[in-house]
């Protein structure tokens, strides 16, 4: 069986889940508590905030942990909706972004709130220009996702967070980082982003645990009330052995990135060359988008059929996002860069891991050419 869906969740290392299993048994103290359990769980806590925020390129005390990317997502938004509320109710976003983005303006939207969708162009992208003339004088936040979990496309984070920060120093601009980190070149500090959000499981750490960065200085409202957790931003008892399987996976990952990105390029481009050598396929995915992420449609067939097909033959894909799969609507990111509904409503993506090889992205496509030849046949049969 070759998992091709590392874009949904990834197979976590095997130093992270042996890690969370050693600390779950032995490091079960709450690291609010005053005693020495409580201590040897709070220096934990702390050396693993120290290690995420050393692969971050940030500081220690910029790193609020989480429950996963939603969550820090839907803080990043109504934290700063909330809070900066005297400065504005307007927000801007893209037209493709992450549900747990999407959802969340449009929620911010029935309680008051304006929200731009900007536009992106036939590969996914808006520019910087599109984003300073959206701005208005009670624009308090800009949101943009690095990399589309769908489709792969690269957002211009650089560009857009350095004009930001020359020609509109108040609005706050978070970017969902989830599909760009460990992958595509980014630097926090550079880029002028003051929330970034991160979900472990995408990058091999364990589900259920996450994280947000937030610019030094920066107040949000809290969405959680309690014990004043996390810098009172996210109250609730942290969840060590995941927190501290996350900081490991995080390392590994940031280790050695940049020969991973180069091997998972050229997998994609013997992908994408492939696909477009089968006639009954439209490729979706720019090839300069993200290394990790190959979406193409199938008009005139079901996608779920061709996605149960490529099991059998062991090949695990998936259509759209898995946040959106079971919906069974076209897709809101292919119908957003152009497409028709019938495309947009028949993708599949192949989302790569490093331990990806030739020989596994052959056996891909030449079960992907056995299924279309069955399906073809079944159809001849059936008219």
């Amino acid at each position: 069986m070759i998992y091709f869906d590392h874009a949904a969740t990834t197979p976590p290392y095997e130093d992270v889940t042996r890690t969370i299993a050693e600390v779950m048994a032995a490091h079960f103290g709450n690291p609010s508590s005053l005693h020495r359990l409580g201590e040897e769980s709070g220096k934990l806590l702390r050396k693993a905030r120290e290690v995420c925020a050393e692969a971050l390129k940030v500081k220690p005390s910029e790193i609020i942990f989480t429950s996963g990317a939603t969550e820090s997502n839907n803080l990043a938004l109504k934290g700063s909706a909330l809070q900066y509320i005297s400065r504005g109710k307007h927000i801007i976003t893209t037209n493709t972004e992450h549900s747990s983005v999407y959802e969340c303006c449009k929620q911010l939207e029935t309680l008051g709130w304006e929200v731009t969708y900007l536009p992106v162009n036939s590969i996914g992208l808006v520019n910087a220009e599109q984003v300073a003339a959206a701005i208005r004088e009670d624009t308090v936040l800009v949101s943009v996702m690095h990399v589309n979990n769908e489709i792969g496309s690269v957002q211009p984070i650089t560009e857009i967070g350095k004009m930001l920060k020359k020609d509109h120093a108040r609005v706050l601009f978070h970017v969902d980082g989830v599909q760009g980190f460990g992958k595509v070149s980014l630097s926090i500090v550079e880029s002028g982003i003051d929330l970034y959000s991160l979900s472990a499981h995408k990058w091999r750490g364990p589900k259920g645990v996450g994280l947000l960065y937030v610019r030094e200085g920066l107040v949000l409202s809290p969405l959680l009330s309690g014990g004043g957790q996390e810098g009172g931003l996210r109250a609730g008892t942290e969840n060590i052995p995941y927190i501290v399987g996350m900081a490991k996976a995080i390392r590994l990952t940031n280790e050695n990135w940049e020969t991973r990105a180069r091997k998972l390029s050229g997998l994609k481009e013997m992908l994408i060359q492939g696909i477009t050598e089968l006639p009954e396929l439209v490729l979706n995915s720019d090839r300069a988008g993200a290394p990790h992420i190959v979406h193409f449609s199938c008009p005139g067939m079901k996608a779920e059929v061709i996605l149960h097909m490529l099991e059998e033959e062991g090949m695990f894909v998936s259509t759209q996002s898995a946040c959106s799969s079971k919906q069974r609507k076209p897709s809101r990111v292919l119908l957003a860069i152009g497409k028709d509904t019938e495309t947009a409503s028949t993708g599949l993506r192949i989302s790569l891991g490093e331990e990806h090889t030739e020989e596994h992205i052959n056996k891909l496509l030449k079960s992907l050419g056995k299924v279309l030849k069955q399906l073809h046949q079944l159809k001849g049969e059936t008219s």
